[in-house]
């Protein structure tokens, strides 16, 4: 059940801000903690609900996904990474 509280969703902007910049690679710490600064605000709660599951994937997976290193597995392709990575392409 979604939690319309807008008080949580706040808590959980701010605590997803804080994962998506503090990521433990610099890499990581510009691609996703870029994308998400930008739009946290904006988010929906299905948004960042997606957002939380794509921080629980390892940091080197997610680099080698975003900057096109490496194809996106169709077990996480999901919108939300896929406009993170339209995001920082070319």
């Amino acid at each position: 059940m979604p939690d319309t509280n807008p008080h949580a969703l706040d808590v959980r902007r701010r605590r997803l801000l804080f994962r998506a910049t503090h990521r433990g690679t610099h890499e990581n710490d510009l691609l996703i903690g870029g994308y998400v600064a930008a739009r946290i605000a904006a988010l929906t709660e299905d948004e960042i609900v997606a957002l939380e599951q794509l921080m629980d994937l390892p940091d080197t997976d997610l680099a080698d996904w975003l900057t096109g290193r490496a194809p996106i597995p169709a077990e996480f392709d999901c919108p939300m990474l896929r406009a993170m990575r339209a995001s920082v392409a070319p």
